[in-house]
């Protein structure tokens, strides 16, 4: 089974046993919390929220906090103007522990 869940403005395609690097969420590692449930389904026995689904569950742990690699910005304009911005975005990462619908 499977379900598409929305987390920090983006939706994922999950199912139990996936690890997810998401954005950040400001709760401590360890702690259990549910998803948003978008559509959960298998095959052709697919259900479809109106946003969301109601009665189904996609349970999460938080596995860790980090940060992604380093992201380059360069910005360059006439006469040898140069600009180079670096940015690491947090995440969380996650773990799926079950799905219900």
């Amino acid at each position: 089974m499977y379900a598409v869940v929305r987390t920090g403005g983006k939706q994922y395609r999950v199912k139990e046993g996936d690890l997810l690097k998401v954005e950040k969420l400001e709760q401590p590692v360890g702690a259990r919390f549910d998803l948003e449930v978008l559509l959960v389904g298998q095959g052709a026995d697919v259900k479809l929220g109106v946003p969301l689904v109601e009665g189904a569950k996609v349970q999460a742990e938080i596995v860790s906090h980090g940060k992604h690699r380093k992201l380059w910005h360069f910005r360059t304009q006439e006469e040898g103007w140069d600009r180079i911005r670096g940015h690491r975005q947090p995440y969380t990462e996650i773990k799926i522990t079950g799905i219900t619908g």
